[in-house]
């Protein structure tokens, strides 16, 4: 049976088609995809900012032709924000409209879908097309805000009182992010499968830079990630993403560099670290300043020496 083009036939057919949108999939991310699309449960993704848990969604969306519907959470989201909200300033004009008309009149029309503001989780909901539902940086919301979503989550439901309750036709694919700062509730956990996502290895970022990164070369991606691994081992504020080691190596680039000297990488790395102290740090480090006495890692010995490889 030939399965529809929004649907992933195997957890390969999942790494190849995230390939294709330049997102480099393992395997672990390909099967825990493909079991979240046929078994219709949500998928948690946890992590550290910038490892490519929204990027993830955005991908699946691509590579399936389905619609990205995106939640964003924040501190004091509500349901009027999440779910749905009347049109008052409609529902006014209506009531001017035809001021003769009674309440019970007027009632069961202005508490109609045509009044009805759909916010992301309905509008998941209510469509009729293949959906990806990105809920993003859920642990931003308060505990009780939770709340909001399990009934979406549950059944993929959503109860109006006005209107009784609306059930998916199709269930979308949902994603739901993590930075991990609080822990999330085991109610909601429960309803979602989980994958943790890290910083990727040396391999797989020079990996990556190559496929986001067009004109560079093998051996400056390969400088690139090896630097970046060695300065997210420093005690840093914010480690750099990866969306910030792609920027970073466009910028030498654009820079004409060819390899990483000792001028070039202290140079930029406000491009690639967000904080005076964590710039300060990274080039003490990379220059040899730091005061340290233990022995430096290994690699780092041909960036101070300027020999432009590792």
């Amino acid at each position: 049976m030939t399965l529809p083009t929004h649907e992933f036939s195997s957890p390969a057919d999942v790494v190849d088609r995230l390939r294709a949108q330049a997102y480099l999939a393992d395997e672990t991310i390909g099967l825990t995809v493909y079991i979240a699309q046929r078994l219709e449960k949500p998928l948690l993704l946890e992590g550290p900012a910038g490892v490519g848990k929204t990027e993830l969604a955005r991908s699946v969306a691509r590579a399936t032709g389905s619609r990205l519907i995106r939640l964003q959470c924040y501190e004091g989201l509500d349901e009027s924000k999440a779910l749905y909200e009347w049109n008052y300033k409609k529902q006014l004009l209506r009531i001017q409209a035809d001021e003769r008309q009674t309440w019970s009149e007027l009632e069961g029309d202005i508490f109609s879908e045509a009044f009805l503001l759909a916010r992301p989780l309905l509008a998941a909901i209510q469509a009729n097309e293949p959906v990806v539902l990105l809920i993003d940086e859920i642990d931003r919301l308060e505990v009780e805000a939770e709340a909001l979503m399990l009934e979406v989550l549950a059944d993929f439901q959503v109860t109006i009182p006005e209107l009784g309750t609306i059930v998916a036709t199709r269930r979308p694919l949902v994603f739901l992010t993590s930075n991990n700062t609080r822990d999330l509730s085991e109610a909601l956990k429960r309803r979602c499968l989980f994958l943790p996502l890290g910083y990727p290895s040396v391999e797989r970022e020079r990996d990556i830079l190559l496929a986001r990164v067009e004109g560079l070369s093998v051996g400056l991606a390969d400088q690139v990630s090896q630097l970046v691994r060695s300065i997210r081992a420093l005690d840093l504020k914010k480690p750099p993403s990866i969306s910030e080691t792609i920027d970073w190596a466009r910028t030498l680039i654009l820079l004409g560099a060819e390899s990483i000297g000792p001028v070039d990488a202290p140079a930029t790395l406000h491009v690639l670290l967000k904080y005076e102290a964590d710039i300060e740090k990274a080039r003490r480090e990379l220059l040899g300043e730091s005061g340290e006495q233990q022995a430096p890692p290994a690699h780092l010995d041909g960036f101070r020496q300027g020999q432009g490889r590792w």
